[in-house]
């Protein structure tokens, strides 16, 4: 396994072999971390979200990055927060899980991850973060790189205490 870091930062802007897009089923864009990748991308990510047709929660499917730094994108839907008691661990790991898997059965190197499902899905910060760190540890297979690229300093103190356990 390489090395698992965190940063504050703009995932839009990291140079990697793949950024993950914490999408909506749809594909098709939207708020958050969605509609910044979908801006700084360009209309190609659109137009190539549209051909696949969608992605189920827990998911993983991977695109080009058109316009981005980053060589793809590797778009996985997380689940909504719905008090914990309905799957939503689960399917927060398996975002992580089939977005590394992906990422090594298309030969990648780098991957950068934002806080999935911690905005407008309402998934606690430091829960996400345990669930998303020890997810990443126990998949990294041999991924050089694995950052986590946080948006507040709220976001970034959880993955770093994540890290630290």
């Amino acid at each position: 396994m390489g090395r698992i870091e965190t940063m504050r930062g703009d995932i839009t802007r990291q140079d990697v072999d793949a950024i993950v897009n914490a999408a909506n089923e749809m594909l098709l864009g939207g708020g958050g971390v969605d509609g910044a990748i979908h801006a700084a991308a360009g209309p190609g990510l659109l137009a190539e979200c549209r051909a696949i047709g969608g992605c189920p929660t827990g998911e993983a499917v991977i695109t080009a990055a058109h316009d981005l730094p980053a060589r793809h994108v590797i778009h996985t839907v997380g689940p909504v927060w719905r008090g914990g008691e309905d799957g939503e661990a689960e399917m927060l790991a398996a975002c992580h899980r089939n977005a590394l898997a992906l990422a090594a059965h298309t030969g990648l190197a780098s991957v950068a991850f934002p806080a999935i499902s911690t905005g407008a899905y309402g998934y606690p910060v430091e829960a996400a973060a345990m669930i998303a760190v020890a997810s990443v540890r126990q998949s990294a297979g041999s991924l050089a790189l694995i950052r986590f690229v946080l948006f507040s300093d709220e976001h970034e103190a959880a993955f770093v205490a994540a890290l630290g356990r």
